[in-house]
């Protein structure tokens, strides 16, 4: 998530969460919108090189060093209760059936097992959903791959963490010492927790609503002086951010999921992104956005897709605060709305417009409160949002009209030291969100030391060739490159 996310770095300590703890309405609205065919979970991949490690690599060595440090990823054992009749958001409790080996997998990668035969497998697992009876997360161990490594495929699911969350799990097991001690173990035992029964459910759901529904005076308040705000800035603003579905145009992967997947990823030189930030004076978030514009418009081109403006992104943002508490769980995001300038044949031209579009994007989030979205959220009503998303997604509801935007495009500022677990070097890191209906396309960068580490998900009906765009990023690229130059 860009432009406003914590430096990546390893931590020692983990932070508790509390019993029997209620799920947000932005976290629950995860759930709710699931279908399927809509998954809601997020993969984070990464690749590692044993060949330095005393005894080298087993799936079995891998499950008791996991287990070492489960502690240290507090979300990972709890579940979901739901709440009778879906009067409240369902809460988390500490699994009391949490079993490591029921979120552990592996499987071979095929021969001549490369990284096409590696991001072929990864969207087979990112084709199912999670199960709701356990804890919201599962790992694949990629085997087999012809260069001795090992990949990892964690699925989890966005109820469950967010990007920033998520990193910060992932920096509590890792480290940059290579040759590093194990972990201390937990300063008190886990306890699990006793399924709440219904009555305990309903009357803690019922005393929540109560204390929530006095807020609703002072949002509505606040809701409306931002959209009066918006209002009185817009009479004097010559740059005019899309408007989702008004200003969308629509395009072959922009329409009804089906439950497959198709996954995609490619590596570029951090470097290269500085260069053409430094020499255009944009920024990393404006490179990434017109590098992934520039590959779906030359993908686009390429099928004979003649689109009649441009086209536009989703780009999730965190609302997390400078001074916030680290978290290693939830949610805290927010989406902006900016064009890929794709009818803009001129490179420079192209970023430029990007840059503007984007700066004024952000103005009207702040104007209108990044968190209003999802505090409206906290009021949803489970059973009858759940009951829509199915209902738009069975029926296929996405095709009769124009896409909400067109494309997710996120950008993950990661590590820039090397990475340890177990003594293993990380060599890869990459990470996906998830596609929604009508949107059948995410580009998510993470970056890790002196890569810019590009993934790419879609619908397998919508867009089979996934690889083509994560080609034309290469070419997207050096086109920029060239510009940079000129200018």
């Amino acid at each position: 998530m860009p432009f406003r996310v914590r430096p990546f770095a390893p931590r020692a300590a983990c932070v508790t969460l509390a019993a029997m703890e209620r799920m947000t309405g932005l976290d629950a609205g995860f759930l709710y919108m699931e279908t399927p065919s809509l998954h809601m979970h997020t993969l984070k991949i990464g690749v590692i090189d044993p060949s330095n490690v005393a005894g080298g690599y087993s799936f079995e060595r891998f499950r008791d060093e996991l287990a070492k440090r489960i502690h240290l990823l507090p979300p990972f054992r709890r579940r979901i209760v739901d709440i009778p009749r879906g009067i409240s958001h369902p809460v988390w409790i500490e699994d009391p059936n949490f079993d490591i080996d029921r979120h552990l997998k592996r499987t071979t990668v095929p021969a001549p097992a490369g990284p096409r035969e590696m991001d072929a497998v990864i969207g087979e697992i990112a084709s199912t959903q999670l199960q709701r009876d356990r804890p919201l997360w599962e790992i694949w161990a990629l085997e087999g791959l012809a260069d001795g490594h090992i990949g990892f495929v964690a699925k989890i699911h966005h109820a469950l963490a967010d990007g920033v969350a998520a990193a910060a799990l992932l920096a509590n097991v890792l480290s940059t010492d290579p040759d590093p001690a194990d972990p201390p173990p937990p300063a008190e035992p886990w306890t699990p927790e006793p399924i709440p029964d219904e009555r305990t459910l309903r009357r803690d759901a019922a005393r929540q609503r109560r204390t929530g529904a006095r807020g609703i005076p002072a949002l509505y308040k606040k809701t409306r002086a931002g959209a009066r705000d918006l209002a009185k800035h817009r009479e004097t603003a010559t740059i005019r951010p899309p408007r989702p579905i008004k200003d969308v145009p629509h395009t072959s992967f922009n329409g009804p999921l089906s439950p497959n997947r198709v996954f995609a990823s490619t590596t570029l030189p951090l470097e290269d992104f500085k260069k053409i930030k430094t020499a255009l004076g944009v920024t990393i978030n404006d490179v990434v956005l017109a590098v992934a514009g520039g590959a779906v418009m030359r993908y686009l081109a390429a099928r004979g897709e003649r689109i009649d403006r441009s086209l536009v992104a989703g780009v999730p943002v965190s609302t997390d605060k400078p001074d916030d508490v680290a978290r290693l769980g939830g949610n805290k995001v927010s989406n902006m709305f900016t064009t890929l300038a794709t009818d803009i044949a001129d490179p420079l031209v192209r970023i430029r417009a990007i840059h503007d579009v984007t700066k004024e994007a952000k103005v009207v989030q702040n104007l209108l409160g990044a968190d209003t979205m999802a505090n409206w959220l906290e009021f949803a009503p489970p059973r009858p949002f759940n009951w829509f998303m199915r209902q738009y997604s069975g029926r296929r509801w996405a095709a009769k009209h124009r896409p909400p935007i067109n494309m997710v495009v996120s950008n993950v500022p990661g590590p820039r030291t090397p990475l340890y677990i177990a003594g293993a070097k990380l060599t890869g890191l990459y990470s996906v969100g998830p596609i929604l209906e009508g949107i059948g396309l995410n580009i998510t960068v993470w970056s890790y030391i002196d890569q810019m580490n590009f993934a790419a998900i879609a619908c397998r009906d919508l867009l089979p060739e996934v690889h083509r765009i994560t080609d034309g990023l290469h070419d997207a690229t050096a086109e920029l490159l060239a510009a940079a130059d000129r200018a």
